[in-house]
């Protein structure tokens, strides 16, 4: 058959709303630039014109035209070997989208997608479909089918009302001011230009959704809700880290083996939970300098920007302020905790360090059978006074900006013990931390906690077991672990364990 007449064929079959999804996941804001085979041309028009005149003229003309040669593009791509293009990017993005939204071309070459796989070094595991959708994209969806038209528009008509932010945007004017998002699949174009133009604009990115949020906060929740939502619901839902679909993230394992009773069994429990989590695992044993540096390396490679978070577990032995490695040399624990965070693959996302060996010597000891444990709560209030809020200062857009990152932004380090005071662990099992870290993760999966409130859970949890020394004093102590949060969003744990597909061959 034809190949024009099998495009026009395949595009009748997408309905408007799904095509409306497929170029908002198509035209993913936070592409690789510059890349290999692209220009300086600005792509704004393109990207938000086909938006702009199906929203105008109720007519998915030009989003048709848009994926038409998209398709075209990659039916006369020719897949050069070690060089990442911009088409590798947009092809492995425009599978996803299609596979997600169940509208895969059946004259997709897909030899050419598990080629363009083998030059990112792709596992077998990498190549399932869902780690290639952008999961910030996921999440807008979600805001998207949570909307009616009606909030969708109201939407409109606050962001028209910033002049500042509008003023010159010739496709702002070409969707005119007063818009019926009624018919099929305007509603979703117009959310989606509405997001694309806030994400060009600076305004937004996967973390910093606040003035995204506030336009939703505008509008009438009796008329712009689905059935079952609210506003809060709905802007509740951007407050979390995206962290949708398998995998959940990428999980980095580095234990030193040599002289730490139970350290396999700390291994098979990390490894055990992260899988359990969903995530794609990677086992340093008897790591080194040699290997960190090798390590921090692999995780530069062009992949690892498709993951959605980064968590890695080391364990060892240590002291206030240095880890042993098994080469018995030691590295600060800053220099380690400060230089993965700066690695760009992982920008804006977050970034979770397990750190579990002693920070010192000293031991809270306990003396006599007298002593009970204590527990604390604290209170949470929640400013909504508008007395309070109009002594507060108006903090305007002209004074807000997201461009530039302090780096260790977004990541969170969880210490197995205070400073100066030792880590237990037992014989057989290794760090009592890693077991009942592993445990209250695995029985709060499904339940929509987040990882802030495990912490928590395990600071309580680990204080309240008694430990005893293995040396001649046999003294018995407990141990107090604690985290440090430089996150903007909170991280949940997903609600189910994704699984797995059978990915050992091309993609079907």
């Amino acid at each position: 058959m034809d190949e024009v007449i099998q495009v026009t064929q395949w595009l009748s079959s997408i309905t408007p709303r799904k095509k409306a999804k497929l170029f908002f996941f198509t035209t993913h804001a936070d592409a690789p630039s510059p890349m290999v085979g692209s220009n300086d041309v600005d792509t704004h028009e393109e990207t938000q014109l086909p938006l702009a005149t199906t929203v105008a003229l109720h007519n998915f003309k030009n989003i048709d035209e848009f994926l038409k040669k998209k398709v075209n593009t990659f039916s006369c791509y020719n897949v050069i070997e070690n060089e990442i293009t911009k088409t590798d990017y947009e092809y492995l993005r425009f599978y996803s989208a299609c596979k997600y939204l169940d509208v895969v071309p059946p004259f997709l070459d897909l030899e050419k997608i598990s080629a363009i796989q083998n030059k990112f070094e792709m596992t077998d595991e990498e190549r399932d479909y869902r780690l290639l959708l952008d999961s910030a994209d996921l999440v807008l969806e979600k805001v998207c089918d949570s909307l009616k038209p009606a909030g969708v528009s109201q939407m409109w008509t606050a962001l028209r009302k910033d002049r500042n932010l509008i003023r010159g945007v010739k496709t702002i004017d070409i969707i005119g001011f007063f818009v019926d998002p009624n018919p099929t699949g305007i509603k979703e174009c117009l959310f989606f230009f509405i997001v694309r133009f806030l994400q060009r604009a600076d305004k937004i990115n996967r973390v910093n959704t606040n003035r995204l949020e506030r336009l939703i906060a505008q509008c009438d929740e009796s008329s712009s809700c689905e059935e079952g939502k609210t506003i809060d619901f709905i802007i509740d839902s951007l407050r979390f880290y995206p962290t949708e679909l398998y995998p959940f993230g990428f999980c980095l394992i580095m234990c030193v083996i040599e002289g730490r009773d139970g350290a396999m069994q700390e291994i098979e429990k990390t490894m055990e939970i992260s899988r359990h989590l969903g995530m794609i695992t990677h086992t340093e044993k008897n790591p080194t300098k040699e290997t960190i540096e090798l390590v921090k390396k692999e995780l530069m490679k062009p992949k690892y920007q498709f993951y959605s978070s980064f968590t890695c577990w080391f364990m060892s032995h240590g002291d206030s302020n240095s880890m042993v490695l098994a080469d018995g040399e030691t590295i600060e624990r800053e220099w380690f905790l400060t230089s993965f965070p700066d690695i760009s693959t992982f920008q804006l996302k977050p970034k979770v360090f397990f750190m579990v060996s002693c920070r010192g010597a000293n031991k809270f000891s306990l003396k006599g059978d007298e002593f009970e444990g204590q527990s604390a709560t604290c209170d949470y209030y929640d400013i909504g006074s508008a007395l309070i809020r109009n002594r507060m200062l108006d903090i305007t857009d002209s004074v807000r900006d997201i461009s530039y990152v302090q780096p260790m932004m977004d990541t969170l380090v969880a210490y197995s013990i205070v400073l100066d005071h030792l880590s237990g662990r037992a014989n057989t099992h290794g760090s009592i931390y890693v077991d009942r870290a592993c445990v209250l993760m695995s029985e709060n999966i499904s339940r929509g906690r987040s990882l802030t409130e495990i912490l928590e859970h395990l600071s309580q949890d680990l204080h309240e077991i008694l430990q005893e020394t293995m040396d001649e004093d046999r003294i018995v102590y407990k141990q107090a672990c604690h985290y440090d949060s430089f996150f903007r969003k909170t991280l949940k744990l997903p609600y189910t364990r994704h699984p797995k597909e059978d990915v050992h061959s091309a993609p079907q």
